[in-house]
């Protein structure tokens, strides 16, 4: 059984005639014959009844032929994707993000990325940020939008472009001595406890290591009372006034209106936090073209 047997029944069960599926298919009535024969020896049924003017099917020919109809449907509609996908117009793009950046603007990029490429499939998984490079290296992930906690914008294998430089600020519960402050500097928090937001999941990477300097810097080492990568699991701590914590803005700028947590900006040049997009320069994805050209406008 094949395509080309499958249209020409098709054809003859439709217009009920061998002579006029020969016409359609610009082929001979004999040639016609043998295709509907050699179809019907490799089911083992007879699909026309021949004695019928004009032609008529046979019970198995009309329960057969809804479902070659659909099979043929359903084989257009596979190569039809197939040469979207070819030319970038169609398939998956998986991307993966830091915990926290779901509140940023990423699912406004990627909903106008839809709408000029409806037949996408986009998909988003959240990680810490030494999952997301694991993922990215490992091929689970076409792009990934992570802080460079474990360094690997250092790797040949990747390219990457800065998306977003976020500010820091210390989140507090609303009876905190601070909490009525416009700005703070790091250097103020001395003393607190401390409910550290770690991009990664071993509380060691080299973005850990940067954070950790940056209160050295300040003159202290910080009194860490408790470590997460959850930013969800840290803002239930502070409204239970379990501690304070430092957190990037993407996360908290949506957070404003909270009763229990004030969230008070960093002053400094280095109160930051970039944001990454990094993808391997060997992803063969036509999408993630796409996804870069549009990123870009």
């Amino acid at each position: 059984m094949n395509q080309t047997q499958l249209k020409i029944f098709v054809a003859a069960a439709e217009q009920r005639s061998f002579t006029k599926a020969a016409e359609q298919y610009f082929m001979t009535q004999a040639a016609v014959t043998q295709h509907i024969q050699t179809l019907e020896a490799s089911l083992g049924c007879e699909l026309f009844d021949r004695r019928k003017r004009p032609l008529q099917l046979t019970q198995a020919g009309k329960t057969f032929y809804g479902d070659a109809k659909n099979l043929l449907l359903q084989l257009d509609f596979a190569v039809n994707r197939a040469k979207d996908a070819a030319a970038g117009g169609s398939g998956t793009l998986h991307i993966g993000f830091l915990k926290g950046y779901e509140r940023s603007d990423l699912s406004t990029m990627a909903r106008r990325f839809r709408r000029t490429h409806p037949n996408t499939f986009l998909t988003f998984e959240r990680k810490s940020s030494d999952q997301l490079a694991a993922g990215l290296m490992q091929g689970s992930f076409d792009v990934i939008y992570t802080w460079d906690s474990t360094n690997l914008r250092q790797d040949p294998g990747v390219e990457w472009r800065q998306t977003d430089r976020i500010r820091l600020v210390a989140a507090m519960y609303t009876g905190h001595p601070l909490a009525r402050r416009s700005r703070i500097s790091r250097s103020e928090l001395r003393g607190e406890n401390l409910l550290y937001m770690s991009p990664s999941e071993d509380f060691e990477s080299y973005g850990d290591e940067v954070f950790i300097r940056l209160y050295r810097e300040s003159g202290y080492n910080p009194n860490i009372l408790y470590r997460t990568s959850d930013l969800e699991v840290i803002l239930t701590m502070i409204a239970a006034e379990e501690g304070i914590s430092i957190l990037p803005d993407y996360f908290t700028n949506k957070l404003a209106a909270s009763d229990d947590i004030v969230f008070i900006p960093l002053t400094g040049e280095r109160e930051h936090e970039e944001i990454d997009m990094i993808w391997r320069r060997d992803n063969q994805n036509p999408l993630l073209a796409m996804w870069l050209e549009d990123i870009v406008k």
